[in-house]
C-alpha cells in the first residue's frame, strides 16, 4: 500500500512539474504599469482589444485595436505578425489567455495578456 501511495505522489509531483514548465514557457501576464512601460519603451506594440465594438467605442487603451473575442481565431493568424510584440486586453483576462496561446502555438514570440483586462486598467482611456 505504502508503494501505491509512493507511486502516486510521484506521479502527481511529476504531472504538476510538467505542467508548471509547460506554462511558464507560454504568453506574459503582465499588469498595467508593465504596460504602460512597454509602450513607452520606444519599440512597437501591438494593443489588441477583443472587446465588442460598442465596449471598444465606450473606452479603450489608445492605440489599441480592436478585434472582437467572437471572431479573433481567425483573424489573428491573418492580421498580426509572428513578429510583432503582441499585448492582448478583454474585460478581465481569460479571452486574451486563450488567444495568446493559439498565437504561441504557431511560433508567436512575444505575446502577453493584460492582467485584469480593462477592470484593472488605471492609465490612459481614449474613446
Amino acid at each position: 500500500m505504502k508503494r501505491v501511495l509512493f507511486f502516486g505522489l510521484l506521479v502527481f509531483i511529476w504531472t504538476a512539474l510538467a505542467f508548471s514548465i509547460s506554462f511558464a514557457a507560454g504568453h506574459k501576464m503582465i499588469d498595467g504599469k508593465e504596460l504602460e512601460a512597454m509602450m513607452s519603451d520606444g519599440r512597437p506594440i501591438v494593443i489588441v482589444d477583443v472587446r465588442e465594438p460598442h465596449e471598444f467605442a465606450a473606452g479603450h487603451i489608445k492605440g489599441a485595436i480592436n478585434i472582437p473575442y467572437d471572431a479573433s481565431k481567425p483573424r489573428i493568424l491573418k492580421e498580426l505578425s509572428p513578429t510583432d510584440r503582441i499585448v492582448f486586453v478583454c474585460h478581465g483576462g481569460p479571452m486574451g489567455d486563450e488567444l495568446s496561446d493559439i498565437l504561441l502555438k504557431n511560433g508567436y514570440k512575444d505575446v502577453s495578456n493584460l492582467k485584469g483586462g480593462m477592470r484593472k486598467w488605471k492609465g490612459e482611456v481614449v474613446k
